[in-house]
């Protein structure tokens, strides 16, 4: 049989794509709306966790405003104080939120933590440092002021928070293109924020494809048919885009059919800023993803050298972007929390996209090395390395709810007992 007579099963595997330069690729095409007027929103702080700033937050005044006590005692000037001994009347009594007269000299102020420090004093002492004295000398002037005796001598400054220490008027405090923590709306609510200016939530419309696909609920365990499943996916990735900032619209499950595929994209594309899509983008007969978005705009289908999650597609129906992914549940998370997720980011104006990996020891051995590069399910354990899952199978979605995050092993690499590994956290890449 000559070359151009052989079986199309015969054609030779197309070349898989390294995971790094399907990244890359991906990332040139996500257009960050950041810098477009239409695409701000001023949100309440208390909405803004996760989402984009989109322009730098600047402080309008010091944190703190004033120098202040750090701790609950007595403020004094040091040059009163030089002898362990000292004994000092105690003139006035200051409290966070209230302001104190200036200190005259030989007397000190019981001060409260976060109570501004009175003109005139330049050091805190703690209270346990000191003594109230419930006898008074007779010899005493101001023997109507209460007195007390200093255990230590001070050094200027301590126990003093300066103004602007934390903040200084002016300052950036938060960057455009950061991802908002609770911190981060702790210290935009500090400089007096109660709304920030956010990048717009990306639209995404998100569906499954399948007709083996049931929905819990709507078929008790009992009732299954055969070779019919329930919708996993659907739900971990719905619950990922919503942890994104996404704005999520669910678009249930397509059945395996082409008509039915091409009005489900024309309908998303229209609304939307991305369409999401797990299963359909292999190369089966009932895989309807591919000539669908075809049919109504353009499209990359590319084999990923990684395990798992060999088969992704990126494309654009219109100005929707267009992210298939592989059906399998475990192939279909990673390959969102490695690709989808930088993506969204990156659509976003985002900062930082990509989750930073640290090494820690491999306590287990993995002796078989793989062309692909593998992403193994691993948890952290009481001695600091690392546990494998023993199934390792694209469909064991169990191993990510065992695990705590994967051992990013690169192409043709084996695992000993001890040797370090790159680690990479599901609670940097679950955010």
């Amino acid at each position: 049989m000559t070359a151009s007579s052989s079986p199309a099963f015969l054609a030779p595997r197309p070349t898989l794509l390294p995971l790094d330069d399907a990244l890359a690729q991906l990332l040139s095409f996500a257009t960050p709306e950041i810098g477009v007027a239409a695409a701000y929103e001023l949100v309440d702080t208390f909405e803004a966790d996760g989402r984009v700033l989109a322009q730098d937050l600047h402080s309008p005044l010091h944190i703190p405003p004033q120098d202040n006590s750090s701790m609950d005692g007595y403020a004094v000037r040091c040059s009163d104080v030089q002898n362990p001994a000292a004994q000092l009347s105690v003139s006035q009594r200051i409290a966070a939120g209230s302001e104190g007269s200036p200190l005259q000299p030989g007397t000190v102020a019981r001060i409260f933590t976060g109570a501004p420090i009175p003109a005139g004093a330049d050091a805190v002492v703690m209270q346990e440092d000191c003594e109230l004295l419930a006898e008074l000398p007779a010899q005493s002037v101001d023997s109507a002021l209460p007195r007390i005796r200093i255990a230590q001598t001070p050094q200027p400054g301590q126990w003093i928070r300066r103004a602007g220490e934390d903040v200084s008027r002016g300052a950036v405090v938060l960057r455009r293109g950061a991802r908002l923590s609770p911190a981060s709306l702790g210290l935009a609510a500090g400089i007096g924020q109660a709304q920030l200016p956010l990048v717009r939530r990306p639209r995404v419309a998100i569906f499954s494809t399948g007709d083996e696909l049931v929905m819990p609920g709507s078929v008790a365990p009992a009732q299954m048919k055969p070779g019919t499943i329930y919708n996993s996916n659907r739900f971990f990735l719905r619950a990922l885009l919503k942890r994104l900032g996404c704005a999520v619209t669910d678009r249930g499950i397509v059945p395996d059919q082409r008509e039915a595929t091409i009005d489900a994209l024309r309908e998303a594309s229209a609304a939307h800023d991305v369409i999401l899509t797990s299963g359909g983008v292999s190369v089966g007969e009932e895989d309807h993803i591919k000539p669908a978005v075809q049919a109504l705009g353009s499209l990359h289908v590319w084999q990923l050298a990684m395990k798992p999650g060999k088969p992704f597609a990126y494309g654009k129906i219109g100005a929707a972007h267009f992210l298939g992914l592989p059906g399998n549940p475990v192939s279909s998370l990673v390959t969102f929390v490695l690709l989808v997720r930088p993506f969204l980011l990156a659509l976003q104006g985002a900062s930082q996209v990509h989750e930073p990996s640290v090494l820690l020891p491999a306590h287990f051995s993995w002796p078989r090395a793989d062309k692909r590069r593998e992403f193994l399910r691993v948890r952290r354990n009481a001695a600091g390395g690392l546990d494998l899952f023993p199934n390792q199978s694209s469909g064991v979605l169990t191993s990510t709810v065992w695990g705590d995050g994967l051992v990013d092993n690169p192409a043709g690499q084996t695992i000993g007992h001890g040797d370090a590994v790159r680690f990479i956290s599901f609670a940097q890449l679950f955010n």
